[in-house]
């Protein structure tokens, strides 16, 4: 099975910091790419950060120069560095994964999300 677990999310002040994880677990042939997407109150999920197999990384214009996403050596945990963060961005963060496992076809795979509250 596959297992996708979202941490370090919570209370964080304006201009303050976070680190997300994302523990990825499964038998996975291949990774193609992996990412964070946000919901906000109101809004549709949209895309935060991504990055592809080639460590090649994208990110929403609005958050370029203060968020970064990133992996650990093994390849099985996710970061996402979050700084400067802005009261206009409380939302669930969602752990992504475009992947295959065995000689399955790919798809994408979710985290349960992770709440990211920003208050003074």
């Amino acid at each position: 099975q596959v297992q996708l677990v979202e941490s370090g999310g919570g209370l964080v002040q304006p201009g303050g910091s976070l680190r997300l994880s994302c523990a990825a677990s499964g038998s996975f042939s291949n990774i193609f790419a992996v990412g964070w997407y946000r919901q906000a109150p109101g809004k549709s999920r949209e895309l935060v950060a991504r990055m592809q197999s080639d460590s090649s990384t994208n990110y929403a214009d609005s958050v370029k120069g203060r968020f970064t996403i990133s992996r650990d050596s093994a390849g099985n945990t996710v970061y996402l560095q979050m700084s400067s963060l802005k009261p206009e961005e409380p939302a669930v963060y969602y752990c992504n994964l475009f992947g295959r496992i065995g000689s399955m076809q790919s798809r994408n795979y979710w985290g349960q999300g992770t709440q990211v509250t920003v208050s003074s």
